[in-house]
């Protein structure tokens, strides 16, 4: 009798169906966000009839156990991998290729993990707590053998984020508990619960940290961190104390990140007490350079018509054309009163229907928003337009930041944009012609890096910190790669 435990090969064989050869908008769209398609995903029996592929596998004369056990055991990173290379989706990248192989022994790993049970809170007094019971062990993962994560860091367009997705998406079937967030999506999480948490303790007092990461601990086993970065100096108060916790239970992470550990809150306020946790990521983790030359956003890609710039009467005209067909194509009225509920505050949308909104420049970029009313926004909308967008100087670096802001939501949520502005978008940071400004040579260099000439994006000395240079950076990569055709024909779906 066949002890193979059955394969959920029609979720497997949904999931397949992406990367064939010839259908180019779901191939991209893989390679953009893989964990879009999670294997978890259930697929009709209409499609499962309609797929000619499924229906070759059911038929084959092989034990179907077996079989499926096969099957499943080829969708993995590398697999994955080296099938958007050969249909010629990836280039061939022989460092990337090692470091797929980092992630693939990861998942050989969990293959045979199970997540130990996280122990329920004693009802002690935090000050008693103090006094009277035993202290923590030496090592986190002394209690279970817990398999290392992975930091994966290098520049703007290195592929940590694909690397990542493609890791999530082929994640054993049995890890069930998973999550895929953005660093800063996150710790928003993060803060709301802890907000909650105090709530409760009241006038008591106590320690919030380490109930909001048990509760974190309980929801998953396999934690991907992308872009992990810490500006905040809140955020670098509590992160090692969440980290800490969070391993000791037996979560595993896999992260991505601009930095290196060493290079993580530079020159931060009271950075001295963040060293814990630099030492936690390297002692816990596997630290991996993704000093690939290939920069993959920047492989050329035919640009699609979603920016338009000058600010005339023409383009105006075309914006509202392109904004009407899309709000109104479901047989919707655009709403001119509509408001977003974020954190007990309301934001207004000044034109939307139920996934289309438009927004001026200073309706969005004017007003002291923050990272969270931005991914609501991107939440809430898959289609973003945002008109009047001005070319900008130093007197409107706040607005410049909340921008770049926003654009990073809209990456992250893979929203399609459309914009008007005064020079090209990727010029509006840039300074003007002839005055005698110069950029420094760190800019210099991440924009080589990022294959950004002077003559596209122009020269911009608004931007002076190691941070902001590289947060500048990353949205005018991010901006080019949203202007393609292949994100205009995969972004903004449901």
């Amino acid at each position: 009798m066949n002890t193979l435990a059955p394969i959920r090969l029609a979720q497997f064989n949904h999931a397949q169906r992406f990367l064939r050869p010839g259908s180019s908008r779901i191939r991209a769209r893989f390679i953009y966000r893989c964990r879009e398609y999670s294997i978890e995903s259930a697929t009709t029996d209409a499609s499962r009839k309609n797929d000619s592929h499924f229906d070759a596998v059911m038929s084959s004369k092989a034990d179907p156990a077996v079989n499926n056990f096969a099957e499943h055991s080829r969708f993995t990173p590398r697999s994955q991998y080296r099938k958007l290379v050969r249909s010629g989706a990836l280039r061939k990248d022989d460092y990337q290729e090692q470091i797929v192989g980092k992630l693939q022994t990861l998942h050989n790993l969990l293959k045979d993990y199970d997540q130990p049970p996280v122990p329920e809170e004693k009802q002690t007094s935090f000050l008693l707590s103090r006094f009277f019971s035993k202290p923590e062990p030496q090592s986190l993962n002394s209690a279970v053998d817990v398999p290392r994560g992975l930091y994966l860091y290098g520049d703007v367009g290195t592929g940590k984020s694909m690397l990542m997705d493609m890791f999530y998406d082929t994640l054993p079937p049995h890890i069930k508990k998973k999550r895929r967030v953005h660093f800063h999506a996150f710790m928003i999480d993060v803060h709301k619960r802890v907000h909650a948490v105090k709530s409760l303790l009241g006038t008591s007092g106590g320690d919030p940290i380490e109930p909001v990461a048990k509760d974190l601990a309980r929801e998953v086993t396999v934690l991907c961190f992308d872009e992990f970065q810490v500006t905040d100096i809140v955020d670098a108060m509590i992160i090692r104390r969440l980290l800490e916790t969070l391993l000791k239970n037996g979560v595993v992470f896999v992260m991505t990140s601009n930095r290196h550990p060493d290079e993580l809150y530079k020159n931060g306020i009271q950075r001295s007490s963040f060293i814990p946790c630099i030492e936690l990521l390297k002692s816990e983790l596997e630290i991996i350079n993704l000093d690939s030359e290939t920069d993959y956003r920047r492989i050329p890609r035919a640009l699609s018509n979603v920016y338009f710039h000058p600010l005339t009467h023409e383009n105006k005209g075309e914006i509202n054309k392109v904004f009407s067909a899309l709000a109104t194509k479901d047989g919707e009225d655009i709403s001119y009163s509509r408001h977003l509920d974020i954190w007990g505050r309301k934001l207004h949308v000044p034109e939307s229907s139920s996934h289309v909104a438009r927004f001026t420049f200073d309706e969005l970029c004017g007003h002291p928003l923050s990272a969270a009313d931005y991914l609501e926004v991107t939440k809430t909308f898959h289609t973003v337009f945002i008109t009047d967008i001005p070319k900008m100087n130093m007197g409107q670096k706040d607005k410049a930041r909340r921008f770049i802001t926003f654009i990073d939501a809209c990456y992250e949520s893979r929203t399609k944009l459309f914009t008007t502005s005064e020079v090209p978008i990727f010029q509006i940071f840039s300074d003007d012609n002839g005055n005698g400004q110069s950029i420094s040579d760190h800019q210099r260099s991440v924009m080589d890096d990022l294959g950004l000439s002077d003559s596209t994006i122009g020269t911009s000395s608004m931007f002076t910190g190691e941070e902001e240079v590289f947060a500048f950076a990353r949205c005018c990569s991010r901006l080019v790669q949203m202007g393609s055709k292949e994100w205009a024909e995969t972004a903004g779906q449901e």
